[in-house]
């Protein structure tokens, strides 16, 4: 994020306001629709300092009138009032986290340099939806395939990372070979 006290901000004020209006669900299905339609050249108008506010509000509008509800059409006519579209995907991102706080969610991505089996799958969720400090919260595993990582896996649950790869281990031997301690200097 490159701001994250104003998108922080920002995305509390619409928690705050969806959860007065008993509409939380519904913004975050129109904070998922939008994240989903998001178009270069949307994005290129948004940030765009020639365009003003208003002109941004409108676009916005004539695109998702109808299809979002209220509350987030509103607030993404103040956010663009208020000049602040540079942080909207950073508002996006913030939104998603105070969510799932909210909700008791934790995102876990599991990084693999293949493709998982289901029984492997099932046991590397168990065993993260175990661990204590999870325990009466839903647990979501996302998986990413990333063959650079060579064999093992990467583990991130929410701003921690475990990284068991065979990639980290040759860095690491890399390292050692490089700041090798036991090398007698004459």
């Amino acid at each position: 994020m490159r701001n994250p006290r104003v998108a922080y901000r920002y995305a509390k004020a619409l928690i705050d306001f969806a959860i007065e209006s008993n509409q939380l669900d519904e913004v975050k299905k129109d904070v998922d629709l939008l994240r989903a339609t998001s178009h270069p050249e949307l994005n290129a108008v948004i940030a765009s300092p020639i365009v003003s506010g208003d002109k941004k509000a409108k676009i916005f509008s004539a695109i998702y009138h109808g299809k979002v509800s209220d509350i987030t059409e509103k607030f993404f006519y103040l956010v663009f009032k208020k000049n602040r579209e540079f942080v909207m995907r950073d508002i996006g991102e913030a939104f998603d986290w105070q969510y799932n706080e909210i909700k008791g969610i934790v995102v876990a991505t599991l990084t693999s340099a293949i493709p998982l089996d289901g029984a492997l799958h099932d046991d590397i969720f168990n065993r993260v939806s175990a661990l204590p400090r999870f325990k009466g919260k839903t647990v979501q595993l996302h998986i990413k395939i990333d063959p650079e990582i060579i064999g093992g896996f990467i583990l991130e649950v929410n701003d921690n990372k475990f990284d068991a790869s065979i990639r980290h281990d040759l860095h690491f031997i890399k390292q050692e070979f490089i700041h090798n301690l036991y090398e007698m200097k004459y």
